[in-house]
């Protein structure tokens, strides 16, 4: 096998990982949160989307986010009928934190550590203030507009908060992780094989 083969492998099984991880984690780890117009969740989702799109770069990081947060809407009644509008925050999620990362502050080629971190925390941060205002804002013009259901104007309000609370605790937890996980992939020498 070439390398070229080998590269897309690592990264479509990288994708693979990542795609499952943010399943799991807002399919079996999410707090709902009940509204007049279905429900949202208290989940670290979103962490796994920005840590994926750190560590695999813009596109592979937003796709593999998007898709997994998509699947875990479509095999979930209440939200499913939501999946494109996950699909398309969660991409633009990921690929925010990645353009940031890769593109601004090299951070895949980047040896100094100061720099990384503070690369990935201004990544992280802008990329989750984004979704604080995009995932709440799209969904309520996507249920009201599109749906044509009138109790999301209720439902907006309760969904800004739970997203600036999955954006506070995700952006802790996201660099801890990244930075805890960059060092890892760096000794075994894989961290150079992602990107």
């Amino acid at each position: 096998m070439s390398d070229k083969k080998h590269l897309d492998t690592r990264r479509l099984a990288m994708m693979a990982l990542f795609a499952a991880l943010t399943y799991v984690v807002f399919t079996y780890l999410s707090i709902p949160v009940p509204t007049p117009d279905g429900k949202v969740s208290i989940t670290l989702g979103n962490t796994f989307v920005v840590l994926g799109a750190l560590l695999m770069g813009p596109s592979c990081g937003a796709a593999a986010g998007a898709i997994g947060l998509t699947l875990a809407d479509l095999f979930d009644p209440v939200y499913i009928v939501e999946a494109p509008v996950t699909f398309l925050v969660k991409f633009l999620l990921g690929w925010i934190a990645g353009s940031i990362a890769w593109n601004i502050g090299h951070i895949d080629k980047e040896e100094d550590a100061a720099k990384i971190r503070r690369y990935a925390i201004i990544a992280t941060v802008i990329a989750l203030v984004f979704n604080t205002v995009a995932d709440p804002g799209l969904r309520y013009i996507y249920k009201r507009v599109i749906l044509g259901r009138t109790a999301a104007e209720v439902s907006f309000a309760i969904n800004v908060a739970v997203t600036a609370l999955n954006a506070a605790v995700s952006a802790v937890v996201t660099v801890v992780l990244y930075l805890a996980l960059r060092t890892a992939l760096k000794k075994a020498g894989l961290l150079a094989r992602l990107s």
